[in-house]
């Protein structure tokens, strides 16, 4: 298993130098740095109003977070995590407050008067519904069931779940290191999947990071190497324009998976959710070769069954 622990001052001083193997978000940038970036993309693009759209909920999310802030303690599931080899925020096992109800409700808000019409009746609906019944629809999300949750409100709940768990995993203490295992396709803090990877520029330069499509943390992963099921034999890359495309797929032949590659070099300002969602004709194109995709877009929810 992935996890996450609490290591000594000595063993912080040792791994110095070392590469990062995890990278929390910066709340104060991350939206809007999206939401820019999905306006960039939305110009001249088939899917422009979507894009808008959804530029619109990222802003209201970084609205929500700035008005409703999170304090929370963490040392205690740091160490419950460091004993049971779970990751510290996992979906499965973390027991969730109402915050997360509190940033849904000024999401909401915030979207109400410019939302398209058809989406006031989703918006109206969600205001509606019990504590409980958000509840039911939160784990049934987060544990795959979109078929319960409907491809119409998935959005709208994990925008606002996405923000608390993003809170929550920057409060993680600095003394916190990863320790990796198996399972290193999702994310080490909170056990989702990635939403794409991406070559970074900087201070880590040429290292590529999965990002999560929850807690929008990153962690390390070597490339030429599947992130799905870490064999290396039969990798291969797809563009749509040329091998110089800041977006690739990388698809694995060994277990018939692909996720996307985001390029920082090609583009410094490619953005995992926002460049994902305005590639779908590159998953198209890897699709009827047969591949199946092994992320989660926030705003790209299957209907299910």
């Amino acid at each position: 298993m992935s996890s996450i622990r609490i290591v000594s001052p000595d063993e912080v001083a040792k791994t110095a130098g070392a590469i990062p193997p995890l990278l929390f978000a910066n709340l104060k940038s991350l939206y809007s740095r999206r939401a820019e970036r999905l306006r960039q993309l939305a110009e001249n693009h088939p899917l422009g109003d979507y894009l808008t759209f959804v530029a619109t909920v990222v802003d209201a999310q970084s609205h929500a977070q700035h008005d409703h802030p999170l304090k929370i303690d963490l040392a205690e599931t740091l160490t419950i995590s460091a004993a049971t080899g779970n990751p510290p925020l996992s979906v499965k096992y973390f027991p969730r407050t109402q915050h997360w109800q509190q940033l849904l409700s000024a999401i909401i808000a915030e979207l109400e008067p410019e939302a398209p019409e058809h989406v006031l009746p989703v918006l109206e609906s969600l205001k509606k519904m019990s504590t409980q019944a958000l509840e039911n629809l939160a784990t049934d999300l987060l544990t795959g069931e979109i078929g319960k949750v409907g491809s119409d409100k998935a959005p709208f709940l994990w925008a606002a779940l996405s923000v608390y768990w993003a809170q929550m995993a920057t409060q993680i203490p600095g003394k916190a290191r990863a320790e990796y295992g198996e399972a290193r396709h999702n994310c080490p803090i909170c056990d989702s999947a990635p939403v794409a990877s991406m070559v970074h520029i900087g201070t880590e330069s040429g290292l590529r990071y999965l990002h999560c499509s929850l807690c929008e943390s990153e962690w390390h992963m070597v490339r030429v190497k599947c992130s799905n099921c870490e064999q290396t034999g039969k990798l291969n890359y797809w563009s749509l324009d040329s091998e110089n495309a800041p977006v690739r797929a990388e698809s694995c032949g060994d277990c018939g998976s692909y996720l996307k590659i985001l390029y920082q070099e090609k583009d410094q300002y490619v953005e995992p959710v926002a460049d994902d969602l305005a590639s779908l004709v590159l998953d198209a194109k890897v699709e009827e070769e047969g591949f199946a995709r092994s992320a989660v877009n926030p705003f790209l929810f299957p209907s299910g069954e």
